[in-house]
């Protein structure tokens, strides 16, 4: 059931976005991914992430997965036809100005997004990326459809801080997305023929710090919510796909559409 708006919301340029309809997750997947479990040995070692440069798929583009060091982790493969790398720096820069935005993305379980970082989201002077680079977004959103949101804060760091060789991003044509942890997220964006594709990892469990990522042993494995966690991914960035070209085309040059 879709997040119900107010007055205003209803009034917001952004509200034909809202009426589109949102496809739920196909039902090959979600068997597959109630039926997958963790014991298994094609995860990937968080210190071999810097492999997803290669032009290459790995052995671990979507599931659940038990990794080398003990951990455990998240993957999903999402094809973005028409979309670019500057629309998604865009995207990331843009929608935690206005809850709107959010919603617009997945609207059954996203209820509310705002950057703590108003002043730095729309100052000009950055780059897109400098844009989200180092800010913190509040967030609500539930993973099953009909669930409580949940609140989270989301900190949005560049993607050396979570062990990204230096010298390979100055080469790559993509973009990373990418969160400190305790379960670090990476979206890692890289060009298509058709657009872009996008290969998300959660890594649950692992925390950047000063002195590199490191494990964190008591970290919970909670199968339900892994398994929610991937298929609200799955759905998420599958209805961004289709949607991203055209509120790009449309708002790329207004960061303050819908802001009072």
């Amino acid at each position: 059931m879709a997040v119900t708006l107010t007055e205003d919301q209803k009034k917001n340029p952004l509200y034909k976005y809202y009426e589109l309809p949102i496809d739920p997750v196909p039902e090959d997947i979600v068997k597959k991914v109630m039926t997958m479990t963790y014991d298994n040995e094609d995860g990937m070692a968080y210190a071999d992430i810097n492999k997803m440069f290669d032009d290459v798929y790995l052995p671990n583009e979507f599931g659940l997965f038990g990794n080398p060091d003990g951990g455990c982790m998240l993957a999903n493969l999402t094809q973005m036809p028409g979309v670019t790398t500057e629309m998604f720096d865009w995207w990331f820069a843009w929608h935690g100005l206005d809850t709107m935005r959010y919603i617009i993305w997945d609207k059954d379980d996203h209820y509310y997004c705002q950057t703590q970082n108003v002043e730095q989201a729309l100052d000009d002077s950055l780059s897109l990326r400098e844009r989200f680079w180092n800010t913190k977004h509040d967030i609500k959103e539930a993973l099953v459809d009909g669930q409580d949101p949940i609140p989270v804060t989301l900190s949005f760091v560049p993607p050396v801080v979570v062990g990204f060789d230096p010298e390979k991003l100055k080469t790559f044509q993509g973009t990373i997305i990418a969160t400190p942890g305790p379960a670090i997220m990476i979206h890692f964006l890289r060009p298509t023929e058709e657009g872009s594709e996008l290969r998300t990892r959660f890594f649950m469990g692992y925390m950047a710090t000063p002195d590199g990522v490191v494990r964190v042993p008591d970290f919970p494995r909670i199968d339900e919510m892994g398994r929610a966690m991937l298929l609200h991914n799955v759905k998420e960035y599958t209805h961004l796909a289709k949607i991203l070209p055209d509120i790009y085309r449309e708002f790329k040059d207004d960061f303050r559409v819908g802001l009072k």
